[in-house]
């Protein structure tokens, strides 16, 4: 008898096909994502489980499904798994990390360039009818070329943040919680820095960290005052990293010039109070949203599951401890 899966959410034919050859699959083509209760009345009779960073894995739901042995995330990050309930109860978990570090780094630095140019600002002041022709003074944004670009999360992502920036000749600093091999450092001229030194030097500061109890609202509105008046903060990681009702009160108040946002406290809620405001650009959290990107994270997720349930390890396993209670 095959394996039973879940597919939470809607994904590609190839995926799916790459599955159902294996297992007997569920899936959820219709997209509406399950409620807590319903995720765990449909996973309670499955082994597997490709789950997306909008379905919580914990304790709770571990417990109602005792033939869970393999959550696989189809994201980089898992803050919607525990993984020490995971571990407790033998359920490898998985990510889908490298193979949307570029298509991350594209989005952030599309954001960055739309928040410092007013361009999602200019184009709906132009679709408004207000547009009279030239004058010198009209939608004056910030220069981006030669400019500081601070980084906080110095990963994979990050560093590929920091190879475009070098491309506009930026200066680039970076905070990390750890330093960065001194070969990265010199590629990309890259300094590390004191966070609030990083805020204070930055005219972009870019945010790219996993959120952590720790990250939470890491940037509130003491961190916001340190950075410049014209300074522009974009976040492509999470939620909750940034205190979004300091940002928004940062943002009215001019006290930094503009902010490019993929990602939101409570998403897919929104705190309204950015709709009203010209000098923020919002995306819907598609930093990873090309569609050779999003299918490649959805086989390299489908490649962690089948190997998770076909008893080998799998490529991206985030508690390896599980797999060495397995093999005592």
């Amino acid at each position: 008898m095959k394996p039973r899966i879940l597919v939470t959410r809607a994904n590609f034919p190839e995926v799916l096909a790459h599955l159902a050859a294996r297992f007997e699959l569920e899936d959820n083509q219709g997209d509406t994502p399950f409620p807590p209760d319903e995720l765990r009345a449909r996973l309670a009779d499955k082994d597997g489980a490709l789950i997306t960073g909008f379905d919580r894995i914990d304790a709770p739901l571990l417990a109602a499904c005792p033939r869970l042995r393999a959550a696989c995330n189809i994201a980089v990050g898992y803050n919607n798994m525990d993984l020490a309930a995971c571990t407790a109860c033998g359920v490898v978990a998985t990510n889908t990390p490298d193979v949307l570090n570029e298509t991350t780094a594209d989005l952030a630095f599309a954001l960055l360039m739309a928040a410092a140019r007013r361009v999602t600002e200019s184009e709906r002041w132009l679709r408004g009818g207000h547009w009279r022709g030239w004058q010198v003074d009209q939608l004056l944004g910030q220069d981006v070329h030669h400019a500081t670009l601070g980084i906080v999360g110095m990963g994979r992502i990050g560093q590929a943040i920091a190879r475009r920036g070098r491309g506009f000749d930026m200066r680039i600093l970076y905070n990390n919680r750890s330093r960065v091999a001194p070969e990265v450092e010199r590629a990309l001229d890259a300094r590390r820095v004191d966070l609030l030194d990083l805020l204070r030097e930055s005219d972009f500061v870019c945010l790219v960290l996993p959120y952590t109890p720790e990250s939470h609202h890491l940037i509130g509105a003491h961190e916001l005052a340190l950075m410049k008046p014209t300074g522009v903060l974009v976040n492509v990681a999470r939620g909750g990293i940034v205190d979004d009702a300091a940002l928004i009160a940062a943002l009215a108040g001019r006290r930094i010039a503009a902010a490019g946002l993929d990602v939101y406290e409570g998403e897919p809620a929104l705190n309204r109070g950015f709709l009203a405001l010209d000098n923020v650009a919002l995306t819907p959290h598609i930093g990873s949203a090309s569609r050779a990107t999003r299918l490649a994270m959805g086989m390299t997720a489908a490649g962690n599951l089948i190997a998770a349930l076909a008893g080998e390890r799998p490529p991206n396993l985030l508690n390896p401890d599980v797999w060495e209670r397995r093999r005592r």
